[in-house]
């Protein structure tokens, strides 16, 4: 049995081990649970390229004893030259997924760093980005360990890659490389480096921004200098649902993250009262639905949606939904999916403060597009926006919608949880199934995050849309889900199918409790 880490300086949780150590790094220094976050953040974006990077997006909730939760909304708006027209003239009757008309919205994750850091200024100490980037500029020069995931995924997808502009290059200069083989960036690193000595806003409206634009612009992306310019991460109120064990916090849409809240206050109606049996899957597989047919019908961009998401959270509300779920059997299925790839990191620091943080491209790799002498390969999150009418119609200068959703909950024995994971439709199922274990049913933390999970739906790597079952799962319980009329697949244990999720929370005695998944790299790096 695998338990939770624990200590009382501070402990920093992602799903690669250098990341981690980043983070720790600037706690052990006296920063704070944001900076030792910004820290991870670039460090990540260098070490596991193929889940995320600076040419993403990123989303923040930031928890301060005795203050409200903040919220950080750190993507980014599409180009102001990505038309249905714009489209039609280059004779795409969708979007492209790779290339560079995938890659048409500014890039969100710097300005949410530059955001976070101004949010708690007057935290004590404030270390120079110069420090908080130091590590990642290192990895990025030094070279790192091609990792299991990418290599796989670099094979999977090849036929996608390698042609997109400055991907080989960048990232298999000799072919798909092998696990082990070592990674080095020189050109990410000397932006990365240029960040650290001009400030995090040059990537907007300095020099750097420059080089982005013109670099895309070049190889036939949207995007121009005025995009950039015209980017700010936006600083929101954060959605809640009330629990019998506590309030809940998630980010508003574009993301999904009221999906995320929804699943947990429905499964919190059901009266389910063990872990891991039929009921538990089942519940929340149904909850899920409720809320995934809400989610695909109307979230977007907030100023272009009809209705506030909010709402869907009021108890009479829930209370509503959960009486169409049939404990014996199971809805119809599929409706459409939203696919994606993230990371989901966590940090706490001694004064009790904690950050639930996700950073992402999209897909493994983004767009596939490495803007020219940059390093920098850029999100295809645009790919969500589509060509024909409905929620997320594609306009210039639109919010696209997001599968990114950190969430932190306060619970009412004083608890202050952080906990998330990568994984596009797995994302809320994920956070559904370790916050249950761990908070309503009790179970260590970590056994939480490494016990079998499910999911319903697509995520990356996957295109199908039944319900999968890691095979951990006992027979019977997979047999009494067929049963009940889902249509189940048993797919391989510890699958990075599942996601990669993590956990850290603050006791409140001091203690610090945090949890990494055996699926991916990371480690909790605690002080």
């Amino acid at each position: 049995m695998l338990y939770s880490k624990t200590c009382i300086g501070g402990m920093v949780t992602a799903p690669h081990h250098l990341a981690a150590q980043a983070g720790a790094a600037v706690l052990r220094e006296g920063g704070n649970a944001v900076e030792a976050m910004v820290a991870a953040a670039a460090a990540i974006a260098v070490v596991y390229p193929h889940m995320n990077g600076i040419g993403g997006d990123g989303f923040w909730l930031i928890s301060e004893p005795g203050r409200a939760p903040v919220a950080i909304q750190a993507c980014g708006q599409s180009a102001a030259l990505a038309t249905t027209d714009f489209y039609a003239q280059h004779g795409d009757a969708a979007i492209p997924t790779r290339g560079p008309r995938a890659a048409l919205t500014v890039a969100g994750a710097v300005g949410g760093w530059a955001a976070a850091l101004d949010a708690v200024k007057g935290w004590g100490k404030a270390l120079p980005v110069s420090r908080l980037l130091a590590e990642a500029i290192h990895h990025a020069r030094a070279g790192v360990p091609v990792t299991r995931s990418q290599a796989e995924l670099t094979r999977d997808k090849w036929d996608e890659l390698k042609d997109q502009p400055g991907f080989a290059a960048t990232y298999a200069a000799q072919g798909a490389p092998e696990q082990g083989a070592i990674l080095r960036q020189p050109a990410l690193a000397a932006m990365l480096a240029r960040l650290a000595e001009a400030g995090l806003d040059d990537f907007y409206r300095g020099d750097l921004a420059q080089k982005l634009a013109a670099g895309l612009e070049k190889v036939g992306s949207p995007l121009r200098a005025a995009d950039l310019a015209a980017y700010r991460a936006q600083v929101v109120q954060p959605l809640m649902v009330q629990l019998s064990a506590g309030r809940v916090y998630n980010l508003p849409p574009p993301t999904q993250g009221v999906s995320a809240l929804m699943i947990l206050g429905l499964f919190d109606r059901l009266g389910v009262r063990q872990a891991d049996g039929f009921e538990h899957i089942h519940g929340l597989v149904e909850a899920t639905k409720r809320a995934f047919i809400l989610r695909n019908k109307y979230v977007t961009d907030t100023a272009h949606m009809s209705v506030d998401a909010a709402d869907w959270l009021l108890p009479d509300a829930l209370d509503r939904e959960a009486v169409q779920i049939d404990m014996q059997r199971a809805a119809a299925w599929p409706h459409a999916p939203k696919p994606g790839d993230t990371v989901w990191m966590g940090a706490a620091d001694a004064q009790g403060r904690v950050v639930s943080y996700i950073q992402s491209i999209f897909w493994e790799f983004g767009s596939g597009v490495v803007a020219p002498d940059t390093g920098v390969v850029w999100q295809n999150r645009g790919a969500s926006f589509t060509l024909d009418d409905g929620a997320n119609r594609l306009l210039p200068g639109k919010l696209p919608f997001h599968t990114l959703n950190p969430s932190l909950a306060r619970l009412n024995d004083g608890r202050t949880l952080a906990y998330g994971t990568m994984g596009g439709e797995g994302q809320p199922q994920t956070q559904a199934a370790v916050f249950s274990r761990h908070v309503l049913f009790g179970q260590d933390m970590q056994a939480a995050v490494s016990a079998p999970r499910w999911l319903l739906g697509r995520t990356w790597g996957t295109v199908s849309t039944n319900l999968k079952l890691e095979g951990r799962i006992p027979e019977y319980v997979v047999d009494a889900l067929g049963r009940a009329g889902h249509d189940v697949e048993v797919v391989a244990d510890y699958t990075d199918a599942m996601g990669h999720a993590g956990a850290v929370c603050v006791h409140p005695g001091g203690l610090i409790e945090g949890a990494a998944d055996p699926r991916a790299d990371g480690i909790c790096a605690g002080l």
